[in-house]
């Protein structure tokens, strides 16, 4: 009884909220859907304590210790951030509770499930290996959460039809994922061509997710990798025509553009073989964008990371948050970057109100 019918929502992936078709003046829009239940798929964007109850490696990661954690919930939760994550606004505004992690087994599951692990990837490990790309954090690929999603599904329903219902009213996320595996594959020396060359194949892993869940559905844009400290600390170039007018790596920025028009025609593909779905795409890229041009008029620091050390850019990635010494910043609500790989919880706030009043009006929920 895997798959439920496409008749529940569904959200692609970088992130982002499927559903409704709201006015923008609406303090909480999602609160229109009356959606019961958030179903997450997806990677550290997402992750709100799955990663660190993997062992052996998960409880020795530094999201499970402070710093992270510390702004909102003074204690590390699994959250790659210093707080709030955009799943977790997104279930606010849809007046939910927090979207439990799977691995937690005392959680309440009632009102969903978050499957996305930190360092997972769209391609299954052995995908990656027979590429020389090593997935050095967790093996929970995008496959593997699926597969975790219909073991959930199959403990609460009885039949297909059963699930459909009780997912009428539910909505599915699928990403950020997918991130990773271009990630790992830049780090160990693959080259821009190679990277290409792995668009399709993870484009495809994504919308085979989505294409095995639900009714309506949102699919998301890949961020603008130029723009992260971790990448500006290891391309860093006295060259300044390798950098655009928010000081990103342009060629980063133009892979995650070209990985975004492919996802883009995919989510279309899907939309024609299930015209009765709703499917959104949602654009991480421009609200990213749109957090840059904030950030600069209201004096944010958009260049380092809050939490690190060494450098321009605050990253070291020998000394990376957490470890020992590495010192915070007095003020994370004013920084976008957390630890050089991951945004503030204010960066999220901000991305995930964009994100969810950019993409209500193409949603189909009943008044």
């Amino acid at each position: 009884m895997a798959a439920t019918s496409f008749k529940q929502l569904l959200l692609l992936p970088t992130f982002l909220v499927l559903c409704s078709l709201i006015s923008s003046a609406h303090s909480h829009p999602l609160k229109i859907c009356k959606f019961d239940q958030i179903y997450q798929l997806g990677d550290s964007i997402s992750d709100t304590g799955n990663l660190i109850r993997e062992f052996p490696i998960g409880p020795s990661t530094p999201f499970a210790r402070l710093p992270y954690g510390e702004t909102f919930f003074k204690n590390a939760t699994g959250r790659c951030s210093n707080g709030f994550l955009m799943i977790d606004y997104i279930a606010l505004d849809a007046g939910l509770p927090f979207v439990p992690p799977y691995k937690d087994r005392d959680a309440d599951f009632r009102h969903g499930v978050n499957f996305a692990v930190a360092g997972s990837t769209a391609l299954p490990s052995h995908v990656l290996a027979a590429k020389h790309i090593v997935s050095p954090v967790t093996s929970s690929s995008l496959t593997i959460q699926l597969g975790w999603m219909s073991t959930h599904f199959n403990s609460i329903c009885l039949n297909h039809r059963e699930c459909a219902e009780k997912l009428q009213t539910a909505l599915f996320m699928v990403g950020e994922i997918g991130g990773n595996d271009y990630n790992y594959a830049i780090f160990q020396g693959k080259t821009m061509d190679e990277l290409r060359s792995m668009v399709p194949e993870v484009v495809h892993a994504i919308t085979n997710g989505v294409r095995s869940r639900g009714n309506k559905s949102s699919g998301a844009r890949k961020l603008p990798i130029g723009c992260l400290p971790i990448y500006k600390t290891a391309f860093q170039t006295n060259m300044l025509a390798a950098y655009d007018e928010n000081r990103c790596l342009k060629q980063l920025n133009d892979f995650a553009t070209y990985h975004n028009e492919e996802l883009q025609q995919g989510i279309e593909k899907l939309q024609q073989e299930h015209p009765n779905a709703v499917i959104v795409y949602a654009d991480y890229y421009n609200a990213y964008q749109y957090l840059l041009r904030l950030a600069k008029s209201h004096g944010f620091d958009t260049e380092r990371a809050c939490c690190g050390s060494g450098g321009k850019y605050s990253f070291n990635v020998t000394r990376m948050c957490g470890a020992p010494g590495v010192g915070v910043c007095a003020d994370p609500g004013r920084f976008l970057s957390w630890d050089g790989v991951h945004l503030t919880q204010q960066a999220y706030k901000i991305m995930a109100g964009w994100l969810v009043h950019d993409i209500f009006t193409n949603l189909h929920c009943q008044f």
